[in-house]
């Protein structure tokens, strides 16, 4: 995911924001065509970053919808959810808990996660508007408090994870930072791995309230009074529909290498205030949330909060 609120903020959820300045031609797909391969962690490989303009209707892609297929499969049926809580003993608090174990249980089935059935296999299978939250984990500071990308995997990998058909998430505390620029190129990012023979897909997305609030959240207040987890809300959603659109970036993305949510990065749509003065823009569950909007694989293609 890309960050994109002042010189470092261009978040993208995919990986979240991107700041390397990389050779202007980069990677071809396998197809052939051109098109940026995504490194889910919100750029195409081989582009340079950029902050994108959110009063502008994101563009790209080689169809009619601004986005393109690339052969690769999507995650089908019900796509289950489970959170991996990384750090001291005491994260995860018991709000950042409240906050995102509710948004895993009811983001499935809302008209939000409805987006991503616009998404669809070789098949022509699509997406299901089914996500099931599947439980969480905590794991020990074992790696520090900077993790390697390597070690966010190994992370994973602990947990013995057998579920193909998830996303494995894990959440760090404020405490904790990513080496390969958590808060400097990106708030969070997905990917896959062959870990106990099984493709598992899983994302990283950190604490940014006591690091970078300014870089990853949206805003100074929350809706449910804890910056951190509600910045956390957005960006682990950013980063469930791009892994649910593109698991092994080889399926969903357009011509600069972005996924559907990097499209639509720091843009929320229609606002309401809730009643400690915060913004929020749906509801899931029996919680507010100011959630990012995704993009429509329909109608020529566009950001929305829901289909």
């Amino acid at each position: 995911m890309r960050i994109a609120k002042s010189a470092l903020l261009s978040l993208c959820i995919s990986g979240l924001f991107a700041f390397t300045v990389a050779h202007a031609n980069g990677p071809i797909d396998a197809n052939g065509n051109g098109d940026l391969k995504p490194s889910g962690k919100g750029w195409g490989e081989g582009q340079a970053f950029s902050k994108p303009d959110n009063n502008a209707k994101p563009g790209g892609g080689g169809t009619s919808n601004g986005i393109n297929y690339h052969g690769g499969p999507v995650i089908l049926g019900t796509t289950h959810v489970y959170y991996i809580w990384y750090g001291n003993s005491g994260w995860p608090t018991s709000s950042a808990n409240s906050i995102l174990s509710n948004l895993a249980q009811n983001i499935g089935g809302s008209p939000y996660f409805n987006i991503n059935t616009t998404y669809y296999d070789s098949t022509n299978t699509h997406v299901t508007n089914a996500v099931s939250y599947n439980g969480s984990t905590t794991h020990a500071e074992t790696y520090g408090t900077s993790l390697s990308d390597n070690q966010i995997e190994q992370i994973v990998s602990d947990t013995n994870p057998t579920d193909s058909n998830a996303v494995y998430f894990v959440l760090t505390g404020p405490d904790v930072t990513a080496s390969s620029g958590f808060c400097t190129s990106y708030c969070g990012w997905h990917t896959h791995a062959t870990i106990g023979g099984r493709d598992i897909k899983y994302a990283f997305v950190g604490d940014a309230a006591s690091q970078c609030p300014s870089s990853c959240t949206a805003q100074s207040t929350s809706p449910n009074g804890d910056i951190g987890a509600d910045g956390m809300a957005s960006v682990i959603s950013h980063e469930l529909e791009e892994a649910v659109s593109d698991p092994d970036l080889n399926a969903w993305y357009d011509r600069r290498g972005q996924e559907n949510a990097d499209k639509c990065a720091w843009t929320f749509g229609t606002e309401y205030t809730v009643s400690n003065g915060s913004k929020a823009n749906m509801r899931l569950g029996s919680l507010d949330y100011l959630i990012q909007r995704n993009w429509v694989n329909a109608g020529g293609g566009y950001c929305a909060l829901n289909y």
